[in-house]
This record gives C-alpha cells, structure tokens and sequence, in this order.
C-alpha cells in the first residue's frame, strides 16, 4: 500500500464532563500532499503488462490484475484490467526491464491442455463411460446441456443410448469424482449445434446462472463451456458468469466461438471474452466448418492451413487475453466435421509458432507468446474411432 502522508491538527472538543473544552489532535489525509512519487514506469500502448505490475498514467499509478496490453489506464471501468492505486506526482523512475517481453502465463490455464467433448448422445461415433476417457485429456466437456422450458435454464440428464448400455447417474458422478481426483476438469457445455439457449436479459441471466450452479452442486461439474452457435447477448451473458463466478470461485470456463465470431471487435464472442478475460480459462475456437477468413494482419486465409490457425489465433492475442487463455480448436477426424480436418502434427506445430515464431507458414507473428493454453478437439467419442490418434499426437 502506498504510505500517505498525514498532518495532525489540533481541533477543540467541547466535552460535557466539568464543563471543561479538551484540545483533541486529529488526524486525516492532507489531500494536497497526498501525491507521492510514482513508483510504477510510464504505461505504454504498445508493452504487455501481467498482473501485478505497476504503471503510471496521467500522474496516476495503477496496478495490472491480469494479463493485458493496449487498455489504456483509467478507462477500463470497475471490472477492467487496472486498478486505481491514486494520484501521484508524475515523477517516474525510469525503466529497469522491457514490459514488452511476452509473459509465461496468465489467468486461464496454460500449459498447453487438452480439451475434448465427450457425447451424452449417440451420433455414430460411439457411447462411452467418462471412466474410459484417456488420461491426455485434460478438460472434458460433457456435451451438452439442455434447455427447459424456463427461458435462460439448463438442465441435464444422461442419455438413454446410455443409460440402456447400463451407464447409471451414479457412476457417471463417481467417474467425475475419479477424475478430478486426477487433477484435470470435467464441465458442463451449453449449445453445441442444434441447442439453443436465450440469455437476453437479467432474469435469463439469473436463470442461468442459478441452474448452471445447480448442475455444479448435482454432478459436480467444475464449470461451464460456453458453445452457442446461434448468437450471444454478451452483456447478459458476462452477467450470468460473474454470478456463477462469485458463488463458485475458481471455477473452469470455457467457450468455443466459431471463427466468424472473432472477425469484429463488434462481435459478441469478441466482446465476451474481453470483458470476462479475469475469469475466462480458454478460448477454444472453432477452426472448422469455416469460410474463408482475415487474419490479425488483414490478410485472408482458408482453412485446412497452419496460417489459417495461428493468423487468427494472433486476434485473440492482440485483443488482450493472455497466450494462456488461447486455444485451438479441430475436428479429431475428418467425420467429425464437414470441413477444417488438419493432421494433429499442423496442430502442434502452430502452437510452436505462436510460442516461439519456428515451424510456421507464410504467417510469422511479430511476436512469441510462450505458455498458449492448448488444444481442443470435437471429440472424444470421435478420437476413438481413430486410436485416439489426435490425443496422442496432441495431449501425449
């Protein structure tokens, strides 16, 4: 905490014992000294701050509570990346190390993680016991939740493809219990592409958030991935996380944007994960089924092509969420999808791209970002119907 300088004065009490008036010194905050010199460099639009570290802005100091770069001191409002430290003299001291080296790590979960979905359904590909999950899979994502008839609310229950394969609620639960055991995640996903949930406004908001808690406590998820493909209201949506957040601190969120949906600074999904980035664990986004698209440099790209990944990966990055927060999402065999199969190798080699500019394509980015979050994959049920090829390959 900064020291304050204070300035005792005294007042006269008047106190009604003896009729006697009793001088009481008094101290406060002198405000007009109040400034001290600022501890923190100068903010630059251009460095990369983590959390903790200090700035100075227009004589004031402020502290980073998360990875970011660009978001101007002052601006970012109650739930934004700075905090407000106070006034100070302007007197900076000078730069003893270069803000603009990328940081290792952030507040998602780094380390280059596996997620996968698992089905509660049978599409094809297969049923199977969360038990048989491989252990390279680091988060799984049951999918999916299901809407109610109370709009914003999810529900869940196991499908009879199933529970008529002898899989019971029971030991679905015990396989969740045995897997956190394990350290890694199992979490609940909302929307997938036929499921559609409205979240529009405080009251579905509030539904929202009261049954995906609901779920937490019933089956003991860790959390929530966000996979609405039908359009998001991302204010009411933060609303509903920021809810889940203060009841179920720490807990795993998740999202898997399609990639039109990082095209626009405009964009829900782009202005979701910005303004949730201090609790957001990952972007997995969907690089499949996808058009053409631009990317951070302007230029466009299809998919199918390590550029495609790391050009539009580098979005996210240069919107502020940390190398951590960034995942990359694809179908684990060419059936999973109806386009944007890649060999699971093109998968590892754009994470080292972005990691640390080698084994790229055309597109380099201008900078290493160490520590990006992972990897996604649609999905398990699908993995195994090839070996689990892409887990090994990706998660081994």
């Amino acid at each position: 905490m900064r020291p304050i300088r204070r300035t005792a004065i005294t007042a006269a009490v008047a106190l009604a014992t003896a009729g006697a008036a009793v001088a009481v010194p008094i101290a406060f905050a002198n405000n007009a000294s109040a400034q001290v010199a600022c501890e923190g460099p100068a903010w630059r639009s251009s460095a990369v701050y983590v959390g903790g570290d200090l700035v100075s802005h227009q004589q004031r100091e402020y502290r980073a509570k998360w990875w970011t770069t660009g978001e101007t001191p002052g601006t970012t409002g109650q739930w934004g990346v700075w905090q407000d430290l106070g006034a100070c003299d302007g007197a900076e001291p000078p730069t003893t190390e270069d803000p603009t080296d990328p940081p290792t790590g952030g507040p998602g979960q780094g380390g280059n993680n596996l997620t996968g979905y698992w089905h509660n359904f049978d599409n094809g590909s297969g049923v199977m016991e969360l038990n048989d999950v491989p252990a390279t899979y680091d988060i799984i994502a049951v999918a999916f939740a299901e809407s109610t008839t109370t709009p914003g609310q999810v529900d869940f229950a196991l499908d009879s493809s199933l529970t008529n394969a002898g899989y019971t609620e029971a030991e679905f639960k015990a396989d969740i219990d045995a897997i956190q055991a394990q350290g890694r995640d199992v979490i609940i996903s909302v929307g997938g592409e036929r499921g559609n949930v409205t979240i529009n406004n405080s009251a579905t908001a509030a539904a929202f958030a009261g049954s995906v808690v609901g779920l937490m406590n019933e089956f003991g998820f860790d959390g929530v991935d966000i996979d609405l493909e039908h359009g998001i209201n991302a204010g009411a949506l933060e609303t509903a996380l920021r809810s889940i957040s203060s009841q179920k601190p720490g807990f795993t969120y998740t999202m898997a944007p399609q990639t039109i949906d990082f095209q626009s600074t405009s964009a829900g999904y782009y202005q979701l994960a910005v303004n949730t980035k201090d609790i957001l664990t990952i972007v997995n986004m969907q690089y499949y089924n996808s058009g053409t698209m631009l990317g951070c440099n302007g230029q466009v790209y299809a998919q199918g092509d390590i550029d495609f990944l790391t050009a539009q990966a580098c979005i996210q990055l240069q919107a502020g969420l940390a190398p951590s927060q960034v995942g990359l999402g694809l179908p684990a065999v060419q059936s999973a999808a109806g386009s944007g199969y890649v060999n699971p190798t093109m998968v590892n080699d754009a994470i080292t791209c972005l990691e640390t500019r080698q084994r790229c394509g055309d597109f380099v980015p201008a900078q290493a970002y160490p520590g990006i979050g992972g990897a996604m994959t649609w999905s398990i049920n699908w993995d195994a119907t090839n070996n689990y090829n892409f887990a090994n390959t990706v998660g081994g």
